[in-house]
């Protein structure tokens, strides 16, 4: 039988593993969005759609390099919960 406190460690950790997973994509568009907003005031180019296209092409490029790296996680992080399911009662 499982413990409470390892419940509470394996949502702790899951939470963790969300801010982990979601950071890459989420700082590179903080940065394109900063650098878009840059340029938008120096040249007072005031139209919110122009920062769309390169943020949505930064996150995919950063989603695809960062890929790998974000499925092992998730699926190392998965196969502990699965395999404690048994003990689970």
């Amino acid at each position: 039988m499982i413990a409470e406190s390892y419940i509470l460690q394996v949502v702790r950790e899951g939470l963790y593993l969300v801010l982990l997973v979601s950071a890459p994509p989420l700082a590179v568009s903080l940065v394109v969005g900063l650098l878009v907003n840059v340029l938008q005031a120096s040249t007072q180019l005031q139209d919110h759609t122009i920062a769309f296209v390169p943020k949505l092409v930064a996150v995919l490029a950063a989603l695809a390099l960062a890929g790998p790296w974000i499925g092992q996680q998730v699926v190392r992080f998965a196969s502990v919960v699965l395999q404690a399911v048994p003990l689970v009662r």
